[in-house]
């Protein structure tokens, strides 16, 4: 009797503590999934080219972690005036970036207070174009050096000036990205105005050519007409 007790006991126990272990696993999962994917990288850079339909809005967020420095810019590639509505929201809600009728524009923040971002690009003034809209977003957490750092000087190694020249070069780099992101959103949108030049000469030209046909078998019908000769025979009685 004692002996099955105890084994009672100890499946009860076992019990309990499978069950504990899987609610934690459980928790943690959803911790880590309630996290972006790119929390704890030091940079993330991100382009996206987004359509924008005639008279729509659309907002897109970015979660930025305290600290960072976050940095966004939009251009309008094809559709329309070729312009949009722009504006920028922080994470406590405030309009940091008002809305500007334009064709390209954008916003950096130096030292987020962390918290997701919201990005809108409004068409509501266009009611018949929709919009191509190219967006460039980055991240860059400039103290992420300094942890590195600080994990070095563990192991008693002097890296105060490799640190300062590896944060020069992050961002020399991001400086870099940006202008490749403007010259990307230029080259874009020159290469759809040079399809729609493109399409609108051949549309133009094949048109023309028509009307000309058209022209030319109408008057060459009324010439041979002018010299059409009608020949009238009278009987003799």
């Amino acid at each position: 009797m004692g002996l099955t007790w105890q084994r009672l006991r100890f499946n009860l126990l076992v019990t309990i503590g499978l069950t504990s272990f899987c609610l934690l696993i459980k928790t943690i999962s959803a911790q880590e999934a309630q996290q972006p994917w790119y929390e704890n990288l030091p940079a993330v850079a991100m382009d996206y080219k987004v359509h924008i339909d005639a008279g729509k809005e659309d907002c897109y967020h970015q979660y930025v972690q305290a600290g960072a420095t976050f940095y966004v810019s939009f251009s309008v590639v094809r559709g329309g005036d070729g312009m949009a509505g722009f504006a920028v929201r922080n994470p406590a809600g405030e309009i940091v970036k008002p809305y500007q009728w334009q064709a390209t524009a954008d916003y950096t923040d130096q030292v987020s207070p962390g918290g997701y971002y919201s990005v809108c690009i409004d068409n509501q003034f266009s009611r018949f174009a929709g919009k191509l809209v190219n967006i460039y977003i980055t991240v860059v957490k400039y103290d992420a050096w300094d942890k590195y750092a600080k994990e070095i000087e563990e192991l008693q190694l002097n890296m105060q000036n490799f640190t300062t020249t590896i944060g020069t070069v992050e961002r020399n780099i991001n400086d870099m990205l940006g202008y490749q992101a403007h010259s990307r959103h230029r080259e874009s949108r020159d290469y759809a105005l040079l399809l729609d030049n493109n399409s609108y000469i051949q549309t133009f030209s094949i048109s023309q050519i028509v009307v000309i046909l058209i022209t030319c078998s109408i008057q060459v019908f009324f010439v041979r007409k002018l010299f059409e000769v009608k020949t009238t025979s009278k009987s003799r009685i």
